[in-house]
């Protein structure tokens, strides 16, 4: 935690203590009423499968780690009362009741039941054992709500304890936690791989970040809605795909693709380019756990399209346009500054300096977006030559540099367009982005 500010008001350091009773209370009736809900709906069903892999059957029973799977529950209940501010408390609350939802969805839609028998335990294990039997049945599995609750809490508690040593003994007791599943036989693996999953979604849909999930009215166009519309059929076919494929052990893969391709859809339906998570050239964790299969495929979408082309060109002053640029072409043109609007996509290599604007793939930019590129380019020239790219360096990046030939070179859009193909002629403009690059004219 950061010292007080000098002259700072002691509101502006006190922790939400009110908010955080109030919303523990009430996370609290959610977290049992539901959970204990879908576990006796689901002992009475007729349809409660199994799903384990044959190597688990050499998982090891061990007493003692229940006390750190019982942990999470502490864990849980003191982290609201960590939180430093309303904010912060406010997105760990998101994230809590965010959990609940997927898991409870999940154990509803796709029921399961744990199938190894637990051994007797004695002592102070065999008690936390008995105070566990009585509330939870082997029924809510995947995916783990312990996991995914494990996730978001490993999360908050990293961000609280900053870059101190204390970090690594926190590191170590949550990799013990996330253990404790398979060993106190609580969960399958697969139980745990899906928990990994929903966490990661979690912080994806209540990112740190100020990008806000919401209607875009301004912003909801054809283009938008065809794409958004294009990735969830792609999802119910996936789906459709894993229930025939049941209980085969490829039918988790289908599912991942199908879960890939409704999260892309919600993003193109409600969200920002930012939402895929992308921090400075990478991607986290928790991106390629909910987006995996889709990065694979549009990896390989750049590959097939712009394989016989070279990675950028120069189209003025230094100013290179293409696709995310490799070491060589770093190199061999001496590029200083790297302007990446490719939203979806990790960049190869670490350039000296980067700066990200995240744009929506086939999504026309809009005038503020192309304004902000358009600066960016010409800021970056001043220390060297740029690179402005997107996943082919087709669309966005060579509208991109269009606002910049327009705004700080005179251009017309009719000049900017001949000059950007006269480079690269595979670059696709449409008539929308044209209207908005020549509003920049005007403006």
């Amino acid at each position: 935690m950061q010292p007080e500010a000098q002259g700072a008001s002691p509101t502006q350091t006190r922790r939400p203590w009110r908010w955080a009773l109030l919303w523990g209370a009430i996370l609290g009736v959610l977290f049992f009423s539901s959970y204990g809900a879908a576990n006796h709906f689901t002992a009475r069903r007729s349809d409660v499968g199994v799903y384990v892999f044959g190597w688990e059957h050499v998982i090891p029973f061990l007493p003692w780690t229940i006390l750190p799977y019982w942990s999470i529950d502490f864990l849980y209940g003191i982290a609201l009362f960590t939180a430093r501010s309303k904010e912060e408390l406010f997105r760990l609350v998101r994230r809590l009741f965010a959990a609940q939802v997927i898991c409870i969805t999940g154990f509803l839609l796709w029921p399961l039941h744990f199938s190894f028998t637990r051994p007797v335990t004695q002592g102070w294990s065999g008690a936390l054992f008995d105070a566990l039997t009585g509330f939870d049945l082997p029924y809510n599995q995947a995916p783990s709500l312990h996991i995914c609750l494990l996730v978001v809490l490993w999360r908050f508690y990293a961000d609280v304890l900053g870059r101190y040593a204390t970090r690594w003994l926190l590191h170590g007791w949550f990799a013990l936690i996330a253990m404790s599943v398979l060993t106190t036989y609580q969960h399958h693996f697969i139980d745990l791989l899906t928990g990994f999953w929903a966490g990661a979604l979690c912080l994806l849909l209540v990112p740190e970040s100020g990008a806000q999930w919401r209607w875009q009215a301004h912003s909801f166009n054809d283009v938008r809605v065809r794409c958004a519309t294009f990735y969830l059929l792609g999802a119910v076919v996936c789906a459709g795909a894993a229930y025939a494929l049941f209980p085969q052990a490829s039918v988790w893969l289908v599912l991942w693709l199908a879960s890939a391709l409704a999260a892309v859809a919600c993003i193109y339906l409600f969200g920002q380019g930012s939402h895929f998570g992308k921090q400075g050239a990478s991607l986290p964790w928790r991106s390629w756990m909910v987006f995996g299969p889709y990065l694979l495929g549009a990896r390989l979408n750049v590959w097939f399209w712009t394989r016989h082309l070279p990675c950028g060109v120069e189209v003025l002053d230094g100013v290179f346009l293409g696709r995310q640029p490799d070491a060589k072409s770093m190199s061999s043109h001496n590029i200083i500054t790297v302007l990446d609007l490719c939203a979806e996509l990790p960049l190869r290599v670490r350039p000296p300096v980067q700066r990200n604007l995240p744009m929506l793939d086939l999504v026309p930019p809009s005038g503020i977006m192309l304004e902000s590129a358009a600066e960016a380019i010409e800021q970056a020239r001043q220390q060297g030559a740029v690179w402005v790219c997107c996943a082919l360096g087709f669309s966005r990046s060579a509208a991109s540099v269009a606002a910049w030939l327009i705004r700080y070179r005179g251009y017309s859009v009719e000049n900017a367009v001949l000059q950007i193909r006269r480079v690269r002629p595979q670059v696709v403009l449409k008539p929308e982005t044209l209207r908005t690059l020549a509003t920049l004219v005007s403006s």
